[in-house]
């Protein structure tokens, strides 16, 4: 099966290259007019240029959440419309898929009752005999992991599906080399891998029809499905993940559309075909001998090259994982992404690659390039208004500049929740419209807050790495957890200096320029009591009593009942 000949994905492409520039250039226009009046300042020039050079973002930001929007409306099944494999019939005989788990020091009554209910699913359906459930353990210690054992044998004498425990000696190319090594040496008899990380939580009828999408189409080699967060009750990857939700469902959708075959790999809730991955996506050493840290868009850009169709499915139905519980762990592992998607610079150039992958490369690259950008926009804005630079400049149009392209740039998740509300049945699944508005409103309060402390955070972080600071892959807090005053302060002094500084500057310009600035600046300035409130149980329990941003897994469990619920956010105690 190759729908792609019928898609025109040329066609397609060009139609998003037009829509991005129908967006940026009446922003640029707008800028333009702001920043004439009075001549320009070099501040000002600056301003300009680095603006411009956020362009490219916000354009695609609008771009993929207007198609997106436009298909989740038209189409009754979006994601089968764009990935047609899913809803395909099988071709040739059944494949049997290993179910690859990659862990790491994790604390094991976490990551086995979600792949227990998983197991217990695929059996009920009558498919439990083509599954084999794999551990993949890095764990070094050697007490950790004689307790990891336990746990799995433990766990695996009451599954209904063969459940195997292999680990390795060292971690040697971190998770990617892991993965490498299972599939070279203990997964011949198996056709597919279903990747999941420890944290993830996938139902049986979403990997049921992830498999049969692989079934239908000899050439797809791999079905990336969207992921959303497991219910959380703490305040930050509450709010957080409700407006994540969203904006990659919109995202997501408009970027299928127009990625096609040329899809992307986040590295688990996807099924990938073994054989295709083990001879493409082998991964050599960077240039200075280091592992490469971001490796799953790497591997998909790999397999683009070798010819081979990767798809995205934009439905976060049955496939979930667990977000960082408070701030500091958001804004570390912010800075291991952003460690491994700055190595792209090394591979973007090297030959074979398809002009797609290369453009795939650069897009994640410009995701934390745009954060110095930002912050340079904010000190030269912040240096201009403390000079006099900002004499005569039309403050109605600077106003109409800033809120033009914060909705820009937040289009995904503002285009995700415009779904909701203008599908009833959509809306139902979160509480109804009333709900929805209510988690809308949180979220945008929150991640006005939030973003400009990662934006900032974000900036320090390449800075390190500029000036030689490597990046790595280090063991991950999961566990629901307060943040102290003293911790929150010595994380975000830098954060908020930065933020006051700013406010002085503009307050000295005039009430107006402070005015203006302050939904950037109070993220910044309020960075320490933000990140000690979203991670405090008083507001996390008044969030959950009133069901502000709750999810449809955490309302579908309270609808079954309180254990249910508690299990639902918590995980059973199964093995």
């Amino acid at each position: 099966m190759n729908p792609t000949h019928r898609e025109r994905p040329a066609l397609r492409r060009a139609l998003f290259l037009l829509l991005c520039l129908v967006v940026a250039l009446p922003l640029a226009a707008l800028l333009w007019r702001v920043l004439l009046p009075g001549g320009w300042t070099g501040w000002e020039a600056a301003i300009a240029a680095l603006y411009l050079g956020t362009l490219p973002w916000t354009a695609i930001c609008v771009a993929n959440a207007a198609i997106g929007l436009f298909l989740l409306l038209r189409e009754p099944d979006a994601p089968a419309f764009l990935v047609p494999q899913v809803a395909a019939p099988r071709i040739g005989p059944p494949l049997r898929t290993a179910i690859a788990v990659c862990i790491r020091n994790e604390a094991m009554e976490g990551v086995l009752p979600p792949l227990g209910r998983l197991l217990d699913g695929l059996a009920a359906a009558g498919q439990g005999g083509r599954f084999t459930l794999w551990f993949l353990s890095d764990t070094a210690d050697a007490a950790h992991a004689a307790a990891e054992a336990a746990a799995v044998a433990a766990f695996a004498a009451a599954s209904p599906i063969s459940v195997r425990y292999r680990r390795r000696a060292g971690n040697t190319g971190f998770k990617a080399g892991n993965v490498m090594e299972f599939l070279d040496h203990h997964a011949g008899d198996h056709d597919l891998a279903l990747m999941l990380d420890a944290d993830s939580e996938m139902s049986a009828a979403a990997v049921l029809r992830l498999v049969r999408g692989m079934e239908a189409d000899p050439g797809l080699a791999l079905i990336q499905q969207l992921i959303a967060g497991r219910p959380a009750a703490r305040a930050f990857p509450r709010l957080f993940q409700f407006g994540m939700r969203a904006g990659m469902r919109a995202w997501a959708t408009g970027q299928g559309w127009w990625q096609l075959d040329d899809g992307p790999y986040w590295g688990h809730n996807a099924v990938l075909r073994i054989a295709p991955f083990r001879a493409h996506a082998r991964l050599a050493p960077l240039p200075d001998g280091s592992s490469i840290l971001s490796h799953d868009q790497v591997e998909a850009v790999r397999l683009h090259a070798a010819g081979w169709r990767v798809r995205c499915l934009p439905s976060e139905d049955g496939s979930l994982e667990g977000n960082p519980p408070a701030l500091p762990e958001f804004l570390a592992r912010d800075v291991r992404w952003g460690a491994g998607n700055m190595q792209y610079r090394h591979l973007i150039l090297r030959p074979g690659l398809t002009l797609m992958g290369r453009w795939q490369l650069a897009q994640a690259m410009l995701l934390f390039l745009c954060a110095p950008l930002w912050l340079g926009m904010l000190l030269a804005a912040a240096a201009n208004a403390a000079t006099g630079g900002g004499a005569g400049t039309p403050m109605g149009a600077l106003a109409a500049l800033l809120a033009l392209t914060w909705a820009a740039n937040a289009a995904p998740k503002l285009m995700g929740y415009a779904e909701l509300l203008m599908r009833r049945e959509r809306a139902a699944l979160y509480g109804g419209r009333r709900a929805v508005l209510r988690g809308a409103g949180a979220e945008i309060l929150f991640s006005l807050l939030v973003e400009p402390v990662s934006l900032l955070n974000k900036s320090l972080a390449l800075g390190r790495l500029a000036l030689g600071g490597r990046g790595g892959w280090a063991p991950q807090n999961r566990a629901d957890r307060g943040v102290a005053w003293r911790d929150a302060a010595r994380l975000l002094w830098p954060h908020t200096l930065i933020g006051l500084g700013c406010t002085a500057a503009l307050a000295s310009a005039s009430g107006t320029a402070l005015l203006l600035g302050l939904p950037f600046l109070a993220g910044p300035v309020l960075a320490v009591p933000l990140c000690v409130l979203t991670a405090s149980p008083g507001l996390s329990a008044l969030l959950v009593r009133h069901r502000i941003a709750a999810t449809p897994e955490e309302l579908a469990a309270l609808a079954s009942g309180p254990a249910r619920a508690k299990d639902g956010a918590q995980g059973d105690h199964r093995a």
